[in-house]
Parts: structure tokens; C-alpha cells; sequence
């Protein structure tokens, strides 16, 4: 763990030797929600490759790159692209980011994903802020010995997600009049998409949504003692007894398409805050 915490250390260093502001806001961009780095007034773009410790994206819609900068007021740094465990990645290394992200000195974590829908009242194209998650990828990135510099040893995950930043989303959500529901996230490590029997189990379990990221990032955001705002665009459904095979390009066409109404309540948070 003193590995990691000096690999954090350099990460930051290296950083701040090329910007040498404080953060207040991390954020997180999934699959298709690469268009909110285009709203931040950028100091700068840093490939991942160029920062020491980072690992390589190598998800194609992912651009791979940590934009710097100033949105609604708030300095805030945006990882365009994240990493997943289904690349063949550690979550201790997936998770880095989020490291470095409370090294820089943010405070508040905001993490996006494109996922697919398991609630019938949910539709192709809504929006979800996640209120509470399930973790069915089999690993969790605080195993191991815990630094206590880093956070505690049994974080806490009554409230992962932080009521008042999901209750403050969800009023601009109905004050802009966008589709935007609160549930449950959960998270396989994928690659392959899951079996009908697989989205009846998920269904009954309580899960509102299914992924491949987000929850990784969240505990060790927990960990940090970060307030974390988590959103989740629905881009196909997962209805078992409806299941059509889906099409990645459909995906990030969905999600494209649905992230202009993410980025506007997105915007309003960071201008609250």
C-alpha cells in the first residue's frame, strides 16, 4: 500500500507540474458521454499515456484523456473515457484515477455510465440518478492492506451516494422537464451481455439497471470520503421475456443522443454547488 500511495503522490506531482490549480470536482464519463468535456473551458488535455501510473483505455468510443479545467464556475478535472475491469484491469487500477482525482484535492465525485434497462417503467433514452448500487463483479478495490492515509479500513456504504446532490438532480431534472428516475445500479464485469435468466435474477434481486463500471469507482470514492453523484443513461432495455440482441452502435447512438439532457442537469449541479 506505500507503493500505492507514493504512485498517487507522483500522479498528483506530475500533474501540478502542468496545472498547477485545485480541483473541487471529479467526473467520470462513460461510454457515449464524452460531450460534457466539450462545455469545459479546458487549461488543458492530458493523454492518459502522458501521466504516470495511468493505465490505457482501450474502448474505442473512449477518448482517453484527462480534461482540465473551469465548467459552471467549478474547476474541475474529466476523465473523457474511464478504464474497465473487462479490459483485463485490476479494480485496484481502474480506480486510480479516483486517487489521484482526491490527491489533486476534489471533494466531490460525479460518474456517468450508459447502461441497460431492467425496470419495465423505465425506456430506451431516460435518464437515472443511481441511488444506491449493487456489486455482482466479484472483487472489490479495497482488498488487500489498507492505508490508513488513504481512507479507513471498513468504509461505511449506507449512503454511497450523497441525498443531497441526488435530491438536488432530480429537482433540475423536473424543473427541465427531463425523464429522469432513481433506482438501483448494478454492476457484472462483462464483457458479454447477460442471459435472460440472468436479467430475470437481477430484475428480482432488486437492480434497476445493469452495467460493467461505476461501482468500483464508487467505493473508492466512499473510501476518499468524496460526495459522489452517480448517473445512468438507459440505452437499450433489458426485458427478459422481450430480449432483442442489441447493437453497440445503436448504443452510442442512444447515448449520445440522451447525454445533451445529463450534461444540462449536470451543468446546474456544479453551478449550485
Amino acid at each position: 500500500m506505500t507503493a500505492l500511495y507514493d504512485q498517487i503522490q507522483e500522479s498528483a506531482a506530475a500533474l501540478k507540474g502542468r496545472w498547477n490549480r485545485t480541483p473541487k470536482v471529479g467526473i467520470i464519463l462513460g461510454t457515449g458521454l464524452g460531450g460534457l468535456a466539450e462545455e469545459i473551458t479546458a487549461d488543458d488535455k492530458i493523454p492518459y499515456d502522458q501521466i504516470p501510473h495511468f493505465l490505457k483505455s482501450t474502448v474505442a468510443s473512449h477518448k482517453g484523456q484527462l480534461v482540465v479545467g473551469t465548467l459552471e464556475g467549478q474547476t474541475v478535472m474529466a476523465m473523457e473515457g474511464r478504464f474497465h475491469a473487462y479490459e483485463g484491469y485490476s479494480l485496484q487500477s481502474i480506480t486510480f484515477p479516483v486517487r489521484v482525482m482526491k490527491a489533486m484535492g476534489c471533494e466531490v465525485l460525479i460518474v456517468s455510465n450508459a447502461c441497460g434497462g431492467l425496470n419495465p417503467q423505465y425506456s430506451k433514452g431516460d435518464l437515472m440518478v443511481i441511488e444506491d448500487h449493487i456489486n455482482l463483479m466479484g472483487d472489490n478495490p479495497l482488498i488487500g492492506p489498507n492505508d490508513d492515509r488513504l481512507g479507513d479500513r471498513f468504509p461505511d456504504m449506507c449512503y454511497p451516494y450523497d441525498r443531497e446532490l441526488i435530491a438536488k438532480a432530480m429537482q433540475i431534472a423536473l424543473e427541465e422537464r427531463i425523464v429522469c428516475h432513481k433506482g438501483v445500479y448494478s454492476a457484472l464485469k462483462g464483457p458479454c451481455l447477460e442471459t435472460r435468466a440472468e436479467y430475470r435474477f437481477l430484475r428480482t434481486i432488486g437492480a434497476d439497471v445493469i452495467g460493467m463500471s461505476t461501482i468500483p469507482e464508487v467505493i473508492v470514492g466512499v473510501h476518499s470520503k468524496m460526495r459522489i453523484l452517480g448517473f445512468s443513461i438507459i440505452t437499450d432495455m433489458c426485458l427478459a421475456d422481450a430480449l432483442e440482441p442489441v447493437s453497440l452502435p445503436e448504443i452510442i447512438a442512444t447515448a449520445n443522443t440522451a447525454e445533451k439532457k445529463l450534461r444540462t442537469i449536470v451543468k446546474r449541479v456544479l453551478a449550485s454547488l
